[in-house]
């Protein structure tokens, strides 16, 4: 859509003058007619920087049509798109995803962005050892019943991000479904993940999440090699410590990691680190960065 919509451009400003933009307050002086792409004009009075055709062609229509932020870092960043759903993944131990998010600089870094433009974060800072769920002996691990530590996530601390912060985060639909444990098969665990799903703003990485951000591809299934952690730039920011994932077993339990293995633990627990997890909205904007954390990405 985006090349018709330049050639259609280019056929019609070839030997004519655009007018006044007024939607975007942008004029465009060119000459009457331009024997190629490579004829500069004078374009004092357009208020755009290009001296040829095309690349006036271009800056006009990012003017119009800005690209979401999504497409930008994916175009920028290199992402790995993801084989099982239309998603593209930030890999490896150290990748270019730092993004500023609720005026922390840096403080968040991205898991994925997804094909409906919204961009998956991930906070690097813990909220603390909380339990998933604390009714009964054991917890349950039905996080839409609702599970407490999403009721925690979606009031106590949803509202305690600044009105900006709370603005920028959309309701998504997650994936709760139960995998079994040792599952074989990537594709087994996303379609698992994906038989049951909850909608909502705040809640945690998946099972499948952590494995698809691993860029050694014999690290993409339950595995105990401890090397595999060296590979994702999850574990360099949760560190070794144990911390919930968004998967349940198929019993009371829920997925942990703990020193990057993962495994499974009864709903009800108080050693086990939280780091919230939300959806920004397609309509955000990349304002500055390069997504490296001494220059994150900045949105607003």
């Amino acid at each position: 859509m985006k090349e018709k919509i330049k050639e259609f451009a280019k056929q019609y400003l070839i030997g004519f003058v655009l007018g006044v933009i007024t939607a975007i307050s942008i004029s465009v002086i060119a000459a009457t007619y331009f024997p190629s792409n490579d004829v500069t004009y004078d374009n004092t009075e357009s208020g755009l920087s290009s001296t040829d055709v095309q690349g006036a062609i271009d800056e006009l229509y990012n003017t119009c049509f800005p690209p979401k932020a999504s497409d930008t870092i994916i175009e920028n960043a290199g992402l790995e798109k993801d084989p099982y759903e239309c998603r593209y993944f930030f890999t490896g131990a150290n990748p270019n995803n730092y993004i500023t998010f609720n005026n922390e600089k840096a403080g968040w870094r991205i898991v994925s962005v997804e094909c409906d433009g919204t961009i998956k974060i991930m906070s690097r800072s813990s909220l603390g050892e909380i339990e998933w769920d604390t009714s009964g002996s054991r917890g349950s691990n039905d996080w839409a019943r609702p599970a407490t530590l999403n009721t925690y996530l979606n009031w106590t601390y949803l509202n305690s991000l600044s009105s900006e912060a709370q603005s920028q985060i959309v309701s998504h639909n997650w994936s709760i479904g139960a995998v079994s444990f040792g599952t074989s098969g990537l594709d087994n665990i996303v379609n698992a993940e994906n038989s049951r799903k909850w909608n909502g703003k705040i809640a945690l990485p998946t099972v499948s999440e952590y494995l698809r951000t691993n860029s050694n591809s014999n690290c993409k299934t339950f595995n105990s090699n401890y090397t595999c952690r060296n590979t994702t730039w999850i574990y360099s920011t949760v560190g070794g410590a144990q911390w919930w994932l968004l998967t349940v077993n198929h019993d009371d339990r829920v997925y942990w990691v703990s020193s990057g293995e993962m495994g499974i633990y009864y709903a009800f627990s108080t050693v086990t680190r939280v780091f919230p997890t939300l959806y920004l909205s397609s309509d955000i904007k990349i304002t500055g960065g390069t997504g490296t954390q001494s220059d994150p990405y900045t949105i607003e």
